[in-house]
């Protein structure tokens, strides 16, 4: 059992989910977003969006490894940052695009 954060832009919130899921019936602890501003459209201020960030730095703090939603390649900035992050700190990297989840779990 690992304790893992996803990462990755909140436009995709099906492929969190899916991923949360699948990786959740792996036996794993699985540490998400706490909602999808781009996906449902919510606005954020500055300093909420700089809150966030910090939160989720201490999420891979707790965690043995992240977990990447890529899709199709696509990395932001802040995900970049996260990534950094997980590595300064010894986490394992793991990519969405490189496949393993499959699109239908139940």
């Amino acid at each position: 059992m690992s304790v893992i954060t996803l990462c990755g832009s909140t436009k995709f919130k099906d492929q969190f989910e899916q991923a949360n899921a699948f990786l959740t019936l792996q036996g794993n602890i699985v540490i998400s977003v706490a909602f999808f501003e781009q996906s449902d459209g919510f606005e954020i201020t500055e300093e909420q969006a700089e809150l966030l960030g910090n939160l989720h730095f201490r999420k891979i703090d707790i965690s043995d490894e992240i977990f990447v939603i890529d899709v199709d390649g696509y990395i932001g900035n802040s995900t970049k940052r996260e990534i950094q992050y997980a590595k300064e700190k010894g986490k394992a990297v793991h990519y969405y695009s490189n496949g393993g989840i499959p699109s239908r779990i139940f």
